[in-house]
């Protein structure tokens, strides 16, 4: 019996996993531990998250303490360092996306992903090494034949911001000869936007792109904006736990405050 085309295309319609939704996942990483009572409730306010925002949000803290004595702990790091801790004590997730968000929310099932809140924005950067040997001053600078880049991603296994950031940058004036040369010049696909740091102390690598944030709180990094028309914006967002201390929800509305958007202005995060 012959497989016709159409008895084709309504098996693939048919297919279960086409219906699937995040909210279909919630619980099923390997992070999840369903064992873990979720009671953030003990009078600190702890925030969890990547790397990166944590250095702004730790002035942040610092600032809301002295004006209303309560505690607040940023807990900051690859996910495998604090998913078990914040399982059981995050008053707050933070996420360096939306889609960074909406990864971690299938494993903190207490969370609601409707409630997400975008906070800040950041533009899209380019890092290069204290002194800027190659002279790059923008974009096409990164299509010459001896400038290296590393480029930070999640390749379906580590949850980033960076993830899709560098061919968004190349690809942005809808040119595939700019996207083709970029990608030539990938010396490296660093999961995580640590690991893209490293590669900058442990090897020859001209530029990256990343976030303001990395260059302006690492003293052997410089930063080159890219062109306006080159630019593209991702956001830090929050999600309060429906278990927090009542401090919590304070904290986040003197995150968005104008003395604290002054400090997050000192590392790029703007509003």
């Amino acid at each position: 019996m012959r497989f016709s085309p159409m008895l084709a295309a309504l098996a693939f319609i048919a297919t279960p996993a086409l219906s699937d939704t995040i909210q279909d996942r919630f619980g099923t990483t390997g992070f999840h531990d369903p064992a873990i009572e979720h009671a953030p409730g003990d009078g600190v306010v702890r925030l969890f998250g990547a790397g990166g925002p944590h250095s702004a949000f730790s002035k942040v803290a610092r600032a809301f303490e002295e004006k209303t004595g309560f505690r607040v702990v940023i807990i900051a790091g690859p996910e495998a360092s604090w998913t078990a801790q914040a399982q059981a004590q995050a008053d707050i997730l933070w996420g360096t996306s939306q889609q960074s968000m909406a990864a971690f929310l299938v494993t903190y099932t207490a969370f609601e992903l409707n409630e997400v809140r975008p906070v800040y924005l950041r533009p899209a950067v380019i890092a290069v090494k204290a002194g800027n040997p190659k002279n790059i001053r923008g974009f096409d600078d990164l299509l010459a034949e001896d400038v290296r880049i590393v480029v930070t991603e999640g390749a379906g296994v580590y949850n980033t911001s960076g993830t899709g950031v560098w061919e968004d940058v190349a690809g942005r004036l809808g040119k595939l000869e700019d996207l083709q040369g970029f990608k030539n010049n990938i010396v490296s696909y660093a999961l995580g936007s640590g690991a893209s740091y490293r590669e900058f102390e442990r090897s020859k690598v001209d530029a990256w792109i990343t976030w303001p944030n990395w260059p302006a709180t690492k003293d052997d990094l410089e930063m080159v904006e890219l062109e306006p028309e080159r630019v593209i914006y991702r956001d830090v967002n929050v999600v309060l736990s429906p278990k927090a201390d009542h401090e919590a929800a304070q904290f986040l509305d003197f995150l968005v405050s104008e003395e604290a958007s002054i400090l997050m202005a000192s590392e790029g995060w703007i509003r």
